[in-house]
């Protein structure tokens, strides 16, 4: 059932609660005119470790709360109401899955209760090009010794300027394009050389390009199975892709409510525009595209929770429909804001940024429609 619990819902409450007065829109804002370095607010990160959201997809046995994948994309989808700068997505989603699912022992005594205590930023490194290819990784990890060295470049990565250690694919055998023969690494960020360039963002968030010069490994940095990494990979990037998939819904919801607010406040000639029949339409069809992308994130949340190996497909379509959707809320804000919705006055702006990078982070609409597309047999 496309229905929350109640524990779900009391978690949707405190975290909607949590964001609304200790991250609110201007704490973007700030983060961006004072060019913070790391992309977001360190003692908000602490303040989210002691809230146990650092943990919601750490087993309990490592000290954290074990709460699913639909937990989690309700943090997400809070946290896009407010433009929430945080390495959420990249530490508490991602890496957490990666370690908790095919860490060593030494891996996840070391990194999972760190990640808990808000005391580690793991960063992804994947992509190499302009556009998202996971199986054309050519960066090259040739053996070395009792390990490998790592050379290439990673573009893109997000928290990279602020990561701790870096969770990196990267090529052992084969040929790029090809799933077989890509492995983890899980690797120091402050590994000799290991060149990190911080990148500026439309977001105003933290991003880095990585570049690995013969960058040295040992085989206790491997995360799963050497040659054979590309299916953890998959669920690693299907999480992220479904935290921002949740990410981007709450982006549209509240893209919405601050229109809808705007189309029952602004007059002309003599009436609120709210009553404007053609404004109704528009407004009526964004809030059932707003609910179809709700149901369809909270379906992909729910098949991770089921299967986590077998939810690409529902991630794929939560993916595509919340990006599509995300941009047709931020549109549709704008020009219905009229003149002052292009201006850096109000929020939408911001919105409209976010959502630009988040839905092209990890596959746009396009990529993900695709991968549904051939799934089925088109």
């Amino acid at each position: 059932m496309l229905v929350l619990n109640d524990d779900q819902m009391m978690l949707q409450d405190a975290a909607r609660g949590f964001v609304t007065d200790t991250a609110p829109v201007a704490a973007l804002r700030r983060i961006r005119d004072e060019k913070v370095a790391e992309g977001f607010d360190r003692d908000l990160w602490r303040a989210m470790a002691a809230m146990g959201w650092t943990g919601i997809l750490v087993p309990e046995d490592q000290g954290g709360l074990g709460f699913g994948f639909v937990g989690a994309g309700i943090l997400c989808e809070e946290m896009g109401r407010t433009l929430t700068a945080s390495p959420f997505l990249s530490t508490a989603m991602m890496a957490a899955t990666a370690l908790s699912r095919a860490g060593s022992p030494a891996q996840k005594e070391h990194w999972l209760p760190a990640i808990v205590a808000g005391d580690a930023v793991i960063a992804t490194a994947v992509d190499e090009g302009r556009r998202h290819d996971p199986a054309g990784t050519g960066m090259r990890a040739e053996r070395h010794g009792n390990g490998f060295r790592l050379t290439g470049t990673k573009t893109y990565v997000v928290d990279g300027q602020a990561a701790d250690a870096v969770l990196v694919a990267a090529r052992t055998a084969g040929s790029a394009g090809e799933p077989g023969g890509i492995s983890l690494f899980l690797v120091d960020a402050k590994a000799r050389g290991l060149a990190v360039e911080r990148l500026a963002t439309l977001d105003s968030r933290g991003a880095a390009e990585l570049t690995f010069d013969g960058v040295e490994v040992t085989a206790d940095d491997v995360i799963g199975a050497v040659d054979d990494g590309h299916g953890l990979l998959e669920v690693v990037l299907g999480v992220g892709r479904a935290g921002l998939a949740a990410e981007l819904s709450g982006n549209a919801q509240e893209s919405f409510t601050r229109t809808m607010a705007y189309l029952k406040e602004r007059k002309q000639f003599g009436r609120t525009i709210g009553a404007f029949q053609a404004l109704q339409h528009r407004a009526a069809h964004l809030f059932c595209e707003v609910e179809i992308a709700r149901s369809a994130v909270l379906a992909a949340l729910q098949a991770l929770d089921a299967d986590p190996a077998g939810a690409s497909l529902a991630v794929s379509v939560a993916k595509s429909k919340a990006s599509s959707v995300a941009r047709l809320a931020a549109q549709e804000a704008v020009q219905m804001h009229g003149g002052i919705g292009m201006t850096d006055a109000i929020d939408i702006g911001l919105f409209m940024k976010r959502m630009q990078v988040a839905s092209t982070l990890y596959g746009d609409a396009d990529f993900h429609a695709d991968r549904v597309a051939l799934a089925r047999g088109f």
